[in-house]
């Protein structure tokens, strides 16, 4: 079981700057109920908004997961199929702005919802809310704008990264512009490495424990043919730690896991822990965003409290992605490894500043301690820890909640 249930909290005050920002065109009090709908799994069917933007926000019992089955290029309708949720009887309304109605059925075990469009229009973003802040619903939302409406221009610049820190060459023509294979993309980091050894054990360093560990990660992860992982280094060299954050954002990474091994005085302390990014991290992370536009996150936009509330929506959401894969992690490895008594902790490491990637740090066992050291240097138990990460990693993308990031989110 999942220790916590990690999800998104709202912030009023978010919330309106994001709408005085730009970021949300609708504001929560604009989206009203258009049926009494509540039928199967759907408690309630709403839309607001203008010619603009329309948003349909569909409130129901179970969470779904939602693929678009129209063509792209059709501006007249769309069709969407919402996995894991039934409607009892069909349900249909009256739109409202760039919506000119709606239908939500089930045939054939697949629920699908229609969406006829007051001429040529098109979805921006679609993304679920899980249940939060005294809702008890979850909150399946699309946007719509029309057809000839620009991309936001914090999608586009998302994806410019400055050249602050290099990247290894090797590396280089892996990342670059690659396109999507339809494979979720890991970045497995190895922490430490060349001239920057890490801990020392009895036996052993770090450096080299790390790098074992990573590539056994990365054979479990492939054998699956799920996942395309890229590893921030795979011999024995050095990598900056600014340098491993842009591969995983330039390879636009669904996730990323840095693997250490913790130290400390007393040699009788062992046990593993997860790390996420704390608050004087995620403070960090907008400073360096703010001030040099660099690999944090680039906004494009030209009012620094503009950017400041697009970074925060971001880190936001990634944050509580990251958390609820931390968890995951930790209910796998239980029982496969010692854990510290505090084991899910937060802390300000460069590895885990990307505002838009979520990321963990593994702490794999103390390599001071002798028994944690020697399970270290095992093969077979380096990998067991690997396949409850796979694990762990599988759970994750099953689930497949997408946290709301408010525009970050590609249709």
């Amino acid at each position: 079981m999942i220790r916590r249930a990690w999800r998104f909290a709202g912030n009023s005050k978010l919330w309106l700057a994001a709408l005085m920002a730009g970021a949300i065109v609708i504001a929560a009090g604009d989206i009203t109920p258009v049926e009494a709908a509540s039928s199967g799994d759907v408690v309630n069917v709403r839309l607001g908004g203008a010619p603009g933007q329309t948003r349909l926000v569909i409130d129901l019992q179970s969470s779904v997961k939602g693929e678009l089955l129209s063509r792209d290029g059709d501006a007249q309708r769309a069709v969407l199929g919402l996995s894991g949720a039934e409607v009892g009887s069909a349900l249909a309304g009256q739109g409202q702005g760039l919506i000119k109605g709606w239908r939500l059925d089930t045939t054939a075990g697949m629920t699908r919802l229609r969406l006829d469009f007051a001429g040529n229009a098109r979805i921006a973003r679609r993304f679920l809310l899980p249940p939060a802040d005294g809702i008890g619903t979850y909150r399946y939302v699309i946007d719509v704008v029309p057809a000839d409406a620009p991309a936001a221009p914090v999608q586009a610049a998302a994806k410019a990264v400055a050249d602050t820190a290099p990247i290894p060459p090797a590396l280089r023509g892996e990342i670059a512009d690659k396109p999507r294979t339809g494979k979720k993309i890991i970045v497995v980091d190895a922490g430490h490495g060349g001239h920057d050894p890490g801990a020392r054990g009895a036996s052993s360093w770090e450096k080299d424990v790390n790098l074992a560990a990573a590539k056994a990660l990365k054979a479990r992860l492939e054998a699956t043919g799920r996942y395309k992982v890229i590893m921030t280094r795979d011999t024995d060299v050095y990598v900056d730690k600014v340098a491993r954050v842009r591969i995983a954002r330039n390879a636009n990474a669904d996730l990323f896991i840095s693997l250490h091994s913790d130290s400390g005085p007393n040699a009788a302390t062992k046990g593993a822990s997860i790390y996420t990014l704390s608050d004087s991290g995620t403070e960090r992370a907008a400073r360096n965003a703010m001030n040099r536009g660099d690999w944090a996150l680039p906004t494009g936009a030209t009012d620094k409290t503009v950017g400041r509330i697009l970074i925060d929506l971001t880190q936001r959401a990634t944050k509580n992605r990251s958390a609820t894969f931390a968890e995951l992690m930790l209910d796998n490895l239980d029982g496969t490894l010692p854990l510290l008594k505090s084991s899910h902790r937060q802390a300000g490491f460069v590895v885990l500043l990307a505002a838009d990637v979520p990321a963990v740090l593994l702490e794999m066992g103390f390599i001071t301690n002798a028994e944690d050291e020697k399970r270290l240097n095992d093969s077979g138990d380096r990998n067991r820890m690997a396949s409850q990460v796979v694990k762990a990693i599988d759970a994750y993308f099953a689930n497949d909640v997408r946290y709301a990031s408010f525009g970050f989110l590609a249709p």
